[in-house]
């Protein structure tokens, strides 16, 4: 494939190396300013775009270097947007137990907007960093992930008396940004939504149920309305979508198969691929993927980031053939499961881990697909 997604491709986020660690540490400790911080960035973001070129990897993201987590960083900026510290509490789970991740939460407190885009000056340096042949792609949270926790009790009534207005004004926000970053030179664009998968997973559908939410159709109003964000998007602006069930240090939070979203997603989002995370058991089969029309690409997530053991070429060559029953090979492509590090934090694998990962995902997909 020579345009978004390719056929050896990537999620985003990529572990942050112990010096930009360290640089964060003493910059909340007051020990260096924001310039300082700044320049340490840009190297780390300069080395880890090298290291995509040097995989042979076409697309190049600055793995998400300079944010806290791959949603938050993003919502607190949007006009409208208000960080409160009531900690929302998400339990994750992993082999060995379970791990609780509190977040911030938000509240819509103003008119939402997008004056200026969110991450321009990241993906400025990204796009001056990237060598000819690599595609510079942004990722930023889909607009279902303002809404998926807080709900209609996370909107000020006074700003907005009901949730039709408030969709409206978020998707105009995000038409804001999808125009914005594309006159930068933006041609990938990437929505990472967990809400999408997390409604597959009858426990989460009963939590919202539970908050007087409408479960059984939420993922319907979300598909309209990123639709509605990408309205108009500009001719040449590839743009895909990430789903997974969370990813938090080598944890998850939801299971399940896509089956329950399955012919409304597919059939009716309007991106151009979907990055969806197949790395085991608990993602569900690839039964879901017949309803994927033509002309829309599927990355198959084989290759997981919560493990450091390599997966055998040959297993993901099968389960490739196994997902080809369901949508042509020529529609398919291959990735990691998600993201190394959607948190600062990271997940539990090496750098080196990383790399042979990502190296894996590259010579495979050069094999079966040349």
């Amino acid at each position: 494939m020579t345009s978004p997604p390719f056929r050896a491709d990537h999620v985003g986020s990529l572990l942050r190396p112990e010096y930009l660690l360290t640089a964060r540490a003493r910059f909340a400790a007051g020990e260096l300013d924001a310039d300082g911080l700044r320049a340490v960035e840009d190297e780390a973001v300069d080395e880890v775009v090298r290291m995509q070129a040097d995989l042979g990897l076409a697309t190049a993201t600055d793995g998400e270097f300079r944010r806290a987590s791959w949603h938050m960083d993003f919502i607190y900026s949007i006009g409208g947007v208000e960080k409160v510290e009531e900690n929302i509490t998400v339990h994750f789970r992993n082999a060995d137990g379970t791990l609780d991740y509190t977040p911030a939460g938000l509240r819509v407190t103003g008119p939402l907007r997008i004056d200026e885009p969110v991450f321009a000056d990241d993906f400025a340096h990204l796009q001056g960093a990237v060598q000819p042949d690599q595609t510079a792609k942004l990722t930023i949270p889909s607009p279902s992930m303002v809404h998926y926790r807080g709900g209609a009790a996370a909107i000020d009534p006074a700003v907005y008396p009901d949730e039709d207005a408030f969709w409206d004004a978020l998707s105009a926000a995000y038409r804001q940004q999808v125009t914005g970053i594309a006159a930068q030179g933006c041609r990938y664009l990437q929505l990472d939504d967990t809400s999408l998968a997390y409604l597959n997973d009858p426990a989460q559908r009963a939590q919202l149920a539970a908050q007087g939410r409408d479960a059984e159709h939420q993922h319907e109003r979300y598909i309209r309305q990123i639709n509605a964000a990408l309205a108009g998007r500009p001719e040449g602006m590839a743009v895909t979508t990430h789903m997974c069930r969370g990813n938090f240090r080598s944890s998850w939070a939801a299971e399940g198969g896509y089956d329950f979203v399955a012919e409304a997603l597919f059939g009716g989002l309007e991106v151009d691929g979907f990055f969806l995370e197949f790395d085991d058991a608990r993602s569900g089969g690839f039964e879901p993927l017949r309803f994927v029309p033509p002309g829309k690409r599927v990355v198959l997530g084989l290759v997981t980031t919560k493990r450091p053991e390599l997966e055998s070429k040959d297993d993901l060559k099968r389960r490739i053939d196994e997902a080809a029953r369901f949508v042509p090979l020529d529609q398919l492509a291959l990735s990691p499961q998600c993201g190394f590090s959607s948190t600062v934090e990271g997940n539990a694998l090496t750098r080196d881990e990383q790399i042979a990962k990502l190296a894996l995902v590259v010579e495979t997909a050069a094999e079966v697909w040349g």
